[in-house]
């Protein structure tokens, strides 16, 4: 048997330190503890330990090792190497040690509150491969705290004698040395990587490429009529929010404008308005929100959510006439619209109209053709200048990888990496159940539950259907940015992401747009992604996909 080790096997800088400890471990008790290179930083100064030894019934010995070339002489110590000898003192290294261990121990929670009190320390100089002349000691060292060549072979037997006036603390105990190797060593406290540390990892480079993409804007910024088109993850929407906040600052070269930054969605409006609340006034859109948004701002009344006809017809003629009659301090000199491909071609009409300008005033489109989840896809009426965002930069490689077959173009995958994307088969009428037990497993795996969506692409969730009537549209999307679970569907989640992601595919591939809603969903996740759903039904938007999740 020997004593207990910690580390069993130490690196040490040099032979002295070495033979000391291994000396130490062949003499000890089995009930001691031997501790090697104990590095302790406090407010004065960082402490280097050698050697601590924790015997229960007798004390804490803090051990200073010095090796050969230590001497004593005219009042000092000194070590020589290569013929230069260096002032130094290993007494009050070891002092000034014992005092920080002791202090540190007793200032821990652990110790604290087990209302131990002080127990017995001590402090020794150990020279393995020097003597001490006869009769040496010193009047802050005597003999008997100095160990020298000679007292090697009962160096552990002199540890522990310690006169018993030296220090009038009690002795330790067994479970006193279990806990000041257990703070010391830092046993006991966790600070675990969690997958949470590591997607704020790539949140941060996903906002900085991101960010970085407004050179776009710099090198762009006499174009008045343009159309940014990207994929999934390519930053459009910071983009768009961007665009918006320089034109109205005026830091594009021009004078500070009047913007109108518009979506189609309620959630995509809501995320618009809660980034821009904190803008500077004269830095802000004068208008921020839905198309349906601008027309109520105009006093024109929301129609039935089942009439397409006054959505694609009645709407925009009403507001195209009020946009005749708008005065010129309520026109925009420049208009914003993310999400451009789910705008009906009836609708660009009043915002035209709408323009301080209508041959001349800014029009800045950001779209993705092959996220055009609604048959009223229209284009602007107007040349527009396109340009290419083929970068995905807000998913991980792992996520991007599966939807890249459905992106509109060639896509560079540069959001690092992350988990491998997981495929749970389950049938249409049983995969909102499955996905629900997929949910349990995020939270298991250390996601917050505002980390995590679960998305449906068929019927909506039940639990999404109770928020909506409870709570209606406005609140139901309020509880997005509530730090809670968030229940939706793909079609109103476009422009929106979470961390992690369940994507319920609750629905045989039949209907229509089945293909973009699949694309729309497996791009949502900037972390994490758990696909629940049939693969032969996955396949009908593409082979591609299901062989990636197959995989």
């Amino acid at each position: 048997m020997a004593p207990r080790l910690i580390p069993a096997d130490p690196s040490f800088t040099t032979d002295s330190e070495r033979v000391v400890w291994e000396t130490l471990r062949d003499g000890l008790r089995d009930e001691d503890i031997l501790i090697a290179n104990v590095r302790l930083t406090t407010l004065a100064k960082d402490h280097e330990v050698d050697l601590l030894v924790l015997m229960p019934d007798i004390g804490a010995v803090v051990v200073e090792v010095k090796g050969a070339g230590t001497g004593f002489s005219d009042g000092g110590w000194t070590i020589t190497r290569r013929g230069v000898a260096t002032h130094m003192d290993p007494v009050e290294q070891a002092r000034a040690a014992r005092y920080a261990i002791r202090d540190f121990v007793e200032s821990d929670r652990r110790w604290a509150d087990s209302s131990r009190g002080r127990v017995l320390t001590a402090h020794a100089v150990v020279t393995p491969f020097t003597s001490f002349p006869a009769g040496f000691h010193l009047p802050d060292a005597p003999r008997w705290m100095l160990h020298d060549k000679t007292d090697m072979p009962r160096l552990a037997g002199r540890l522990t004698d310690i006169p018993l006036s030296f220090d009038t603390y009690r002795p330790p105990t067994v479970d006193d040395c279990e806990l000041i190797a257990e703070i010391l060593t830092a046993r006991g406290t966790e600070a675990v990587a969690t997958v949470v540390d590591e997607s704020d990892e790539r949140l941060e480079r996903a906002d900085r490429l991101t960010r970085e993409q407004d050179l776009i804007l710099r090198v762009t910024r006499e174009l008045r009529r343009v159309e940014v088109r990207g994929g999934a993850g390519s930053g459009k929407t910071v983009l768009a929010l961007t665009q918006a906040h320089q034109l109205s600052a005026g830091r594009l070269g021009r004078p500070r404008e009047r913007v109108a930054l518009l979506c189609y969605s309620l959630g995509l409006a809501g995320y618009f308005k809660r980034e821009t609340a904190s803008w500077k006034y004269n830095a802000k859109p004068v208008f921020v929100g839905s198309f349906e948004g601008l027309a109520n701002a105009w006093g024109i009344d929301s129609g039935s959510r089942d009439d397409p006809r006054f959505w694609e017809e009645e709407l925009p003629r009403l507001m195209l006439e009020k946009a005749a009659q708008l005065p010129p301090n309520e026109r925009f000199d420049s208009i914003v619209v993310d999400e451009g491909q789910d705008f009906a071609e009836s609708w660009w009409r009043p915002l035209l109209a709408a323009l301080s300008d209508e041959e001349e005033g800014g029009l800045f489109v950001y779209s993705d053709e092959n996220q055009a989840l609604f048959e009223r896809f229209g284009k602007p009426p107007v040349p527009l200048v396109p340009l290419v965002l083929d970068h995905n930069l807000r998913n991980t490689r792992q996520i991007a990888q599966v939807f890249k077959p459905l992106a509109p173009g060639r896509m560079w995958l540069n959001g690092g990496d992350g988990p491998e994307v997981v495929h749970v088969q389950a049938a249409p009428e049983e995969a909102v159940e499955v996905a629900d037990d997929h949910v349990e497993a995020l939270l298991d795996e250390g996601w917050e539950p505002g980390h995590i969506a679960l998305l449906t692409t068929g019927r909506r969730h039940p639990e999404q259907a109770n928020q909506q009537e409870l709570l209606g549209q406005a609140g139901y999307w309020a509880t997005f940015w509530g730090g809670d679970m968030f229940y939706g569907h793909v079609l109103g989640f476009k422009g929106l992401e979470r961390r992690a992601v369940v994507l319920c595919v609750n629905e045989d591939g039949s209907m229509e747009r089945f293909k973009e809603r699949i694309y729309v969903g497996l791009s949502r996740a900037t972390d994490r992604l758990i696909v629940v759903g049939d693969l032969d039904v996955i396949a009908k938007a593409h082979p591609e996909v299901a062989a990636g999740l197959r995989r």
